[in-house]
């Protein structure tokens, strides 16, 4: 009789705890159908107020930062447009698909790939995509997968003054961005680097992209099922084209220089670049060195262009507020790499070095993060996958393709967490016609790049070592002074497997 009273009295705790559960995960099923409102900036470097450069006019981002949890030590896993791209969308580092450059699509490493936005598709979101999200230029494209409704792209290179293109003609960039004349571009004109056109906002696609964010934030209100809207704003990349009162913000006697125009003392050679990319736009020459007033130039069309970018993320997230949408939307920025402008007496990314590679992000989740809150926490591109679904209440994502990224909701949590020691990157580079590719980890003080071909013996292998504590700047390499610590850099790397190459054959990234 008492085991059967044990029994009935188990039973009633059960249905109970049952009962309860049901309830708790009816609960959780409402809070885990959020809408996300992804933000990617292309070329944008963690240099605004929000992140210590007070003299950056910035408010919107500034605001943006405020209302959620900003990662200061946050790392793309390449420092170039499409990769980068890729390692977002897919959960993916670079070795893991095998891809480096930019002509070639994720699809090619991994057919059967389940992207962020399609894993949020099949749990019932409607996925949507504005402006510069995949890479579409080099001969690479869409990916139509993705999306609930048609892709919506604008112009990635885009000129409103007939001089700026040679009175109209095709420009060597804006074909490598549209797929035409791909093989001659080399025989087209150059486009401007910069414009300072007095022309109204939605005159350049920032602002059309903008638009066409709030269109679809306003039809979204009145629909039941969540939204996964990502919003691909251009600037500050190549050319600096921005409305003239952006510039006018800016005093180019003022802005800061770079401190450093020198490679590092004792990198190898092929570790750094000069001008690709940058020489692709008139009246850049085609080798260094530049005129200090064609850097003060740049550097100052840089921060114009981030300043009118700014705006638009402004216009965006005021009609969020408006529509009463934050409450229930989890906003992400992003910026896809870092930038140089000058430091090394480099310009643009596609390098390994610090300026290439951290990158702003920053989390605003309802209930879960705080205002003003920091972290230095390690972050990479990868984990925004799998941080993304777990903010969600979506299951973990589990590929086909590698997985590589952990979920920071422990960081967004508690800003004073981990949940990685390092974070990964790497790049390639042509050496006597050879591909080597430099596979580099980060700690909270060091860098080490290791440089060699894939699956070559690591007694083959050259490195780099920079300590950011005594040299922030990355003056000198430090791989033969410091064996210890080269030693235990060497182990982190070990953890990661050999990198891959799906490319049909090897190639260096495009410095565009």
């Amino acid at each position: 009789m008492k085991d059967r009273w044990n029994f009935v009295a188990a039973l009633i705790v059960g249905v109970a705890t049952m009962s309860f559960a049901a309830g708790n995960a009816s609960k959780l099923s409402e809070k885990a159908r959020p809408n996300v409102l992804l933000i990617l900036v292309d070329d944008l470097k963690p240099s605004f107020r929000a992140y210590g450069d007070t003299w950056v006019h910035s408010p919107n981002l500034d605001r943006l930062t405020d209302r959620g949890m900003r990662f200061d030590m946050a790392y793309c896993n390449q420092a170039v447009c499409a990769p980068s791209r890729n390692n977002l969308m897919t959960g993916s580092r670079s070795t893991s698909l095998g891809i480096y450059s930019l002509g070639t699509n994720f699809r090619k490493a991994e057919p059967d790939a389940v992207t962020l936005m399609q894993h949020f598709m099949k749990h019932g979101w409607r996925t949507e995509g504005i402006g510069k999200v995949f890479h579409i230029g080099h001969g690479n494209v869409n990916d139509e997968a993705s999306w609930s409704v048609p892709f919506h792209p604008d112009n990635v290179i885009d000129y409103v003054l007939p001089e700026s293109t040679d009175g109209g003609q095709l420009t060597r960039e804006e074909a490598y961005f549209s797929n035409q004349k791909l093989g001659e571009n080399h025989t087209l004109p150059r486009g401007a680097a910069w414009e300072k056109a007095d022309v109204n906002d939605d005159a350049y696609a920032d602002g059309r992209i903008a638009k066409e964010g709030i269109k679809r934030l306003q039809q979204a209100k009145g629909r039941e099922q969540p939204f996964f809207l990502v919003l691909g704003f251009t600037k500050p990349h190549l050319p600096f084209c921005a409305p003239k009162k952006y510039w006018d913000l800016y005093d180019p006697a003022k802005l800061p220089q770079p401190k450093v125009t020198k490679p590092p003392e004792g990198a190898p050679a092929y570790a750094g670049k000069t001008l690709g990319e940058l020489n692709q736009y008139k009246p850049v020459p085609q080798n260094p060195p530049l005129t200090d007033g064609l850097t003060r130039t740049l550097i100052h069309g840089y921060y114009a262009s981030l300043s009118y970018m700014d705006a638009q993320v402004g216009r965006v997230m005021d009609e969020l507020d408006r529509l009463g949408l934050s409450e229930n939307t989890i906003v992400v920025l992003w910026g896809d790499h870092g930038y140089h402008l000058g430091d090394h007496g480099t310009w643009t990314k596609h390098t390994n070095y610090e300026q290439a590679n951290r990158i702003p992000l920053v989390f605003i989740a309802p209930g879960v993060t705080q205002p003003k809150s920091a972290t230095k926490a390690m972050a990479e591109t990868v984990d925004i996958y799998p941080t993304l679904a777990e903010l969600a209440g979506l299951p973990a994502p589990t590929g086909p393709q590698s997985i590589d990224g952990k979920s920071l909701v422990p960081v967004l949590n508690d800003p004073s967490k981990s949940v990685k020691d390092h974070a990964y990157h790497a790049f390639p580079r042509g050496v006597r016609g050879t591909e080597i590719l430099g596979r580099a980890v980060r700690t909270a003080r060091y860098r080490m790049v290791e440089w060699k071909e894939i699956d070559a013996p690591v007694s083959t292998a050259k490195y780099e070592l920079y300590d950011y504590q005594t040299d922030p700047l990355e003056t000198e390499n430090l791989a033969g002074k410091k064996p210890e610590v080269l030693a235990k850099m060497k182990e982190i790397l070990a953890r990661h497997p050999e990198a891959n190459s799906a490319e049909d054959r090897p190639r260096v990234a495009s410095r565009r």
